[in-house]
């Protein structure tokens, strides 16, 4: 998942990017509600992380504004409010769920987990596309019931494709799927390489190329 955060805190923030990166997301981390809603409407984010004692504007007003604008990207509030007036406000204002701080960066991953989940419309907890498994929680991907080694790269282009099996994904936003905001992106031909290696490791027909456009993941079913 490519997952945004926003929060002040430099200790907190920096502890809860890297928790996220080594469970294999891509996280982009803002300080600020200015900056986070300028990423947010540039970049295809699968979940957010709000903060609410913002700099430049609460937490709060933020989320009622991408709301109002038809941003419907899943939204999880961390914060150290904790009164039930302000869980019940935060949740009616468009959050997807509420956590209070402290709180294990397990539960944060499963929480984002679930929130993704609901929103493609997942009531399973392992996604199923014919005889391809994956299971967001523990990573594991098995073709015919056999586990198949891929790696991060690989994973999220996978995923991003899991998230719309009946559709075509472009190859500009499998890209954004790749890399973080800070422009590290990886080199021109990675995304191609990804394919590649998925098609070797799992089946030939398990991503179709769309020429001009961009990528869609096959039947499911073995290639002929």
């Amino acid at each position: 998942m490519r997952l945004l955060i926003v929060e002040d805190d430099i200790h907190l923030g920096d502890a809860l990017a890297a928790g996220l990166r080594q469970r294999a997301h891509v996280v982009d981390w803002f300080c600020s509600g200015v900056e986070a809603d300028a990423a947010l409407r540039s970049a295809p984010y699968d979940a957010v992380v709000l903060d609410l004692s913002l700099p430049g504007g609460d937490g709060m007003e933020w989320l009622a504004r991408w709301r109002a604008d038809k941003i419907q990207t899943p939204v999880l509030i961390l914060t150290a409010r904790d009164a039930l007036e302000q869980r019940i406000a935060g949740l009616d204002c468009g959050a997807d769920d509420y956590l209070v701080k402290p709180t294990a960066i397990d539960e944060i991953a499963a929480r984002l987990r679930a929130m993704v989940r609901r929103a493609s419309g997942r009531a399973q907890a392992v996604w199923q596309h014919g005889a391809l498994e994956y299971d967001p929680a523990t990573r594991v991907v098995r073709w015919q019931g056999r586990e198949v080694s891929v790696t991060g790269g690989e994973l999220a282009v996978l995923e991003a494709l899991l998230k719309h099996p009946q559709r075509v994904v472009s190859k500009a936003h499998l890209q954004e799927c790749l890399y973080d905001w800070d422009g590290s992106g990886p080199e021109s031909n990675v995304l191609e390489v990804h394919v590649h290696r998925l098609r070797r490791k799992i089946d030939p027909g398990i991503v179709r190329t769309v020429r001009g456009v961009g990528y869609a993941l096959g039947s499911g079913e073995a290639a002929a």
